[in-house]
């Protein structure tokens, strides 16, 4: 229980012990012995009769008396260690009931703690049957579960604020919207809801207790929940495939994939329940019932989203579709980083539940166990579905960048847009010379680099002012008759004049 400071209230928090009045047949006197204390406390109840004692005296009886391990006074009631009242770190109540009359005080809570309630029947013939109700000054719900209010509170919150930097985005780029976006969006509303629902699920409990209202509304928060993991899950799986961005079609893996997700649904349900209804003092074996074919369905969920993962990236990265493939990565990091949280409370929730048989197990996690059984989970899956919505937000060119594919980059000879870049750059910094273009001409060759092939020679039929003739003549270049000369002859150089003597033979 919580004391008034430690988590506030309008009452003060009390425990109060009712008895059924059912007064024995010969109408004789017939008493019932009570304790009230805080866990902590429980050594100071009773007294060992000697060092060697296999067990303690705990009730006020004439022997007892005798003995002087109690008073008269005390007669019927348990008995308490002679320091009780200095060393008890919480009041100690014990008291007697007559089933005549049963009337018992109440118990006023000062400080938070584990407390606990003893009773055993005074007079042999003691029947008796009755409550002990457990009033907290913030209302009806149990101190274990009261921190799931401000939890679903603020889940609440946050995926609100998410909600509305999505729709700000949303509607800033609606016509260039992708479908897998509007799924993130009916998740996102979805969310909102459920979070809101759940909330108001304790809320009324906390305010009204556990009434048919109440139930109602458990079983629809737990159809929700169920339904969100479900569908959670089915979109990952079938994104992680590459459905509507590399297949646009998934065939009979669709069915497979639907029929997982209803299975997950049943046995999401079923958990949902248990975990809305039983608290956690009341867990034991059983509940192993519950979890395991969810964790079945969920592992499958895992196994299967990771290799297809895998597979649309090794598709992508042979495609050389880089972007798209580094967005499937780090949605691959985003998953392998979820499977690491949830083994390793897997396994700290296996050595703590291996200490359940210690006596002191419940009262020193009662105050944390509803978020190793349930809160963290929550937090998982906030923060996936919150990085997921980061990676598919809603940006301009959407649709542009989902249905196109890049320019596929090879070492030989590809197409490469960054060298193309470069290219304009040095052709802007730099104009080139009249040699660069003449060797750049003809193929694009490089600077220096010449044809394997020689020039082919000219008919005599084409027409042209430098008619070739055959090198066995004594002419190279004519036109027209021997005696006359070209205009290009008339400003030929010394040095192609002293060539051409060489190749003739002749002098001018």
């Amino acid at each position: 229980m919580y004391s008034k400071k430690g988590w506030g209230g309008d009452m003060d928090p009390f425990i109060l012990t009712t008895i059924n009045k059912d007064p024995p047949p010969d109408d004789q006197d017939a008493f019932i012995s009570f304790v009230v204390f805080e866990f902590r406390d429980e050594d100071l109840i009773g007294v060992w009769p000697s060092p060697d004692a296999p067990e303690k005296e705990y009730i006020c009886t004439q022997p007892n008396i005798d003995k002087n391990f109690c008073n008269s006074t005390q007669l019927g009631e348990f008995i308490l260690s002679p320091n009780a009242s200095e060393e008890s770190r919480n009041q100690i109540l014990p008291f007697k009931v007559n089933l005549k009359d049963p009337e018992a005080p109440k118990y006023a809570v000062e400080r938070t703690g584990y407390y606990c309630v003893s009773s055993a029947p005074f007079s042999d013939d003691a029947h008796y049957q009755g409550t002990v109700e457990f009033r907290n000054a913030y209302g009806n719900l149990p101190a274990a579960q009261i921190a799931k209010l401000p939890f679903y509170a603020g889940l609440t919150i946050v995926y609100a604020v998410i909600g509305i930097f999505w729709g700000f985005l949303y509607a800033q780029n609606r016509h260039d919207i992708l479908p897998v976006q509007n799924y993130i969006t009916a998740i996102i509303v979805f969310l909102i809801v459920e979070q809101l629902m759940t909330w108001g699920f304790y809320d009324y409990q906390n305010n009204h207790g556990s009434n048919a209202v109440a139930k109602v509304l458990m079983i629809i928060v737990s159809i929700l929940n169920a339904g969100r993991n479900s569908f959670s899950f089915f979109l990952l799986l079938i994104v992680c495939m590459g459905y509507g961005v590399v297949k646009p079609s998934l065939g009979k893996t669709m069915v497979y994939v639907r029929f997982l997700a209803i299975a997950h649904f049943v046995f999401g349900v079923i958990y949902a329940v248990a975990s809305l209804s039983i608290t956690p003092d009341n867990t034991g074996p059983l509940v192993l019932f519950v979890i395991l074919p969810l964790a079945g369905t969920l592992t499958a969920f895992y196994v299967w989203t990771l290799n297809s993962l895998n597979f649309t990236m090794k598709d992508l990265l042979e495609r050389k579709q880089s972007v798209k493939a580094m967005m499937y990565k780090k949605l691959w990091y985003c998953i392998l980083g979820s499977i690491v949280v949830i083994f390793g409370f897997f396994f700290l929730n296996s050595f703590t539940f291996a200490e359940r048989s210690a006596p002191d197990f419940v009262p020193n996690h009662w105050k944390t166990r509803w978020f190793i059984l349930d809160g963290w989970l929550n937090l998982v899956y906030l923060f996936d579905i919150a990085y997921v919505a980061y990676l598919w937000r809603p940006t301009a060119n959407n649709r542009r960048f989902a249905m196109s594919d890049e320019i596929a980059q090879d070492d030989d000879g590809g197409f490469d847009m960054g060298s193309f870049g470069g290219s304009l750059d040095e052709e802007d910094a730099r104009s080139p010379t009249r040699e660069e273009m003449m060797n750049g001409a003809g193929g694009g060759r490089s600077k220096g680099e010449l044809s394997p092939v020689p020039p082919k020679p000219v008919s005599e039929g084409a027409g042209g002012r430098g008619q070739r003739t055959s090198l066995d003549g004594e002419t190279i270049f004519a036109v027209g008759e021997d005696g006359e000369r070209s205009s290009e002859d008339e400003f030929e150089s010394p040095r192609a004049s002293g060539e051409r003597q060489k190749l003739t033979g002749k002098k001018d």
